[in-house]
């Protein structure tokens, strides 16, 4: 009887360790799969996650904000253990934050800062948005000389990313009194859409020497426009140190861009939900610092930045 209840317990404990080695699920909801960094920031997330031994489920909001949260409420329904979260609009975070809270599961916030005090099970991995536009303003206004005018190229509106980029780009401006801002206008991250912005201020004959683009698609957006309408003479930077970004650095077409480390925010994302999983200390904000890419120096981020 004794051997019996003893061989009992022992399947019990066991039972009890496969349950406590079960694999947590994470959802990772982003954004827009469209978006270059965005993409670059998956396939890392992906491997990253097998890395921690975490399952993933991914969703693309399509820079949806309604779909955005109706797809982080389905993660919880479904049962995930962790929310990874790339948000839309980081103004409209409050929601999915209560619902997570309720849930009582983390949530952490990747690449794009969210514009609310993080307490609790919440986190945010990414970049100082803002110093991302005073570097790059810095090193485009030294190529000019320090004087002339700038046209500026914004992300959507909708980001804190766009805002602080274009604000930190403005006050670098404002120090030097030979430039200005003479245009600014959102692009919302797209190739398209700058090439679409630039074509209509070269029609209407505005006087650029320099373009600065929130990041690297709307920068090779710009190129494009200006090849096309045959204008030589402007510089173009842009921000995020994509592959593409890199290519166009190596060419001699974007003056500089910063390299924003979307490997390291990947992997900095799932690591703080691993630990946070594990019910292990964690820092509200971990930031991953940036660096400024020129033609000198590009081969560097060459192998880091690829997907």
């Amino acid at each position: 009887m004794k051997k019996t209840r003893l061989l009992l317990m022992l399947l019990s404990s066991m039972l009890a360790c496969t349950a406590q080695a079960k694999t947590n699920q994470v959802g990772v909801a982003l954004a827009n799969f469209d978006l270059n960094f965005i993409s670059i920031l998956r396939t890392q997330m992906a491997q990253e996650l097998v890395a921690q031994k975490l399952k993933g489920q991914f969703s693309d909001a399509k820079g949806d904000v309604a779909l955005q949260v109706q797809q982080v409420d389905d993660l919880i329904n479904q049962g995930v253990d962790a929310i990874i979260l790339n948000p839309v609009d980081t103004q409209g975070v409050k929601s999915m934050i209560v619902a997570a809270r309720r849930a009582n599961i983390p949530l952490i916030f990747v690449n794009r800062k969210p514009e609310v005090k993080l307490e609790g099970a919440t986190a945010y991995v990414g970049s100082d948005s803002a110093l991302s536009g005073t570097l790059q303003m810095e090193a485009l206004a030294k190529q000019m000389n320090y004087q002339g005018n700038v046209a500026i190229l914004m992300g959507a509106l909708s980001n804190e990313e766009t805002r602080e980029r274009t604000r930190a780009a403005e006050a670098v401006i404002a120090k030097y009194k030979e430039m200005k801002v003479v245009e600014k206008q959102t692009a919302k991250w797209q190739r398209n859409e700058a090439v679409d912005v630039v074509s209509g201020w070269l029609l209407n004959g505005l006087p650029i020497d320099a373009i600065a683009a929130n990041n690297d698609e709307m920068a090779i957006g710009a190129i494009m426009a200006l090849k096309q309408a045959k204008r030589t003479g402007v510089l173009v930077a842009g921000i995020d140190g994509t592959p593409d970004g890199l290519q166009f650095i190596k060419n001699g077409e974007m003056a500089v861009t910063i390299f924003q480390n979307a490997k390291a925010q990947a992997t900095g994302a799932v690591k703080v939900t691993r630990a946070m999983l594990d019910h292990e200390k964690t820092e509200a904000y971990n930031w991953v610092p940036y660096e400024i890419v020129t033609k000198e120096n590009f081969q560097k981020f060459s192998q880091i930045s690829q997907k």
